[in-house]
């Protein structure tokens, strides 16, 4: 649930001595658009995770931590099913637990920030095409990995979300999970290559779209929906369309229709995603107000 990490420049595309510069912007025969619009409109069929129920002595701080921990070791994805929503000290001793929870700082988002680091995401406006409101909406959210336009060092490693009330609008928003691994394995070495020597124009402390860690593909990268991206090339001789082809791949690659985990949310789900392992977005809500917002609490962990 990504808000942009830098702000558009007016400059136009252009080439640069040593790097390429070029704009990609989607274009309507576009591969992506049709399954991405089946899936952010819940028109999709998606694969729901399995969540282990902790109950009793199990769901103790040391049994969830612990449960935490080997799934995510496994998977990338910690998936669990409390009695209720943990209390905030409880909460953010998880996020402890996994590194360090990163302030929410954004002057945007202050009233629903509590105890500095958790995040109250409440479906509280209409859809909005207003970057900062739409975590707060009821609309869809593209696919991305978070804070995509930082640096790595302060990106955050994790997402951990978790459920207060997941509200009663039809149909249900859902956050969508898919697997780098599979994004990758679906991309041409060519195209992986050129997204590896990519970044972000207009955020110069990005890391490339795509880099490999410890033996795997990790993206670091946000479907833009309707807005034009502004990409640097490190190679002075790459033809702009071949990137933008590349991007093109990635994007049809992100919106496969079998490749995507939806949960649905209930009162007392946790969720842990590793940001290097996972994009991940969210389904449309419903258009019209519910009698209960949907409501859930984020950590961001280093």
């Amino acid at each position: 649930m990504e808000q942009p990490a830098f702000a558009p420049s007016e400059a136009p595309c252009a080439a640069a001595r040593g790097v390429t510069h070029g704009c990609f912007g989607a274009s309507r025969s576009d591969p992506h658009l049709a399954p991405r619009e089946r899936l952010l409109g819940n028109a999709a069929p998606l694969h729901r995770p399995t969540a282990a129920a902790l109950e009793g002595p199990e769901a103790d701080d040391r049994g969830l931590h612990q449960e935490v921990t080997e799934q995510l070791w496994r998977q990338g994805l910690a998936v669990v099913q409390l009695d209720g929503p943990l209390p905030p000290d409880r909460f953010m001793a998880l996020g402890e637990s996994l590194g360090t929870a990163t302030p929410e700082t954004d002057p945007a988002v202050q009233p629903f920030v509590q105890d500095r680091v958790i995040l109250n995401l409440r479906s509280r406006h209409a859809p909005t095409a207003e970057v900062s409101l739409q975590p707060f909406a009821r609309n869809s959210l593209s696919l991305h990995s978070e804070s995509s336009g930082a640096s790595v060092p302060r990106q955050p490693r994790y997402i951990v979300l978790m459920c207060v009330n997941p509200g009663d609008d039809t149909p249900h928003a859902q956050t969508v999970l898919v697997s780098m691994r599979d994004v990758a394995r679906r991309l041409s070495p060519g195209a992986l290559e050129l997204l590896s020597r990519t970044s972000y124009r207009d955020s110069p402390a990005a890391p490339p779209l795509a880099r490999h860690v410890d033996g795997r593909w990790v993206f670091s990268f946000r479907d833009f929906l309707d807005q034009e991206l502004r990409w640097t090339h490190d190679r002075p001789d790459t033809d702009p369309e071949t990137v933008n082809a590349a991007l093109r791949e990635l994007l049809a690659a992100m919106y496969a229709p079998d490749e995507t985990v939806a949960v649905r949310w209930r009162r007392g789900l946790l969720v842990v995603i590793d940001n290097t392992y996972y994009f991940h977005g969210r389904t449309a809500g419903a258009a019209t107000p519910p009698r209960q917002q949907r409501h859930l609490q984020r950590l961001r962990i280093r």
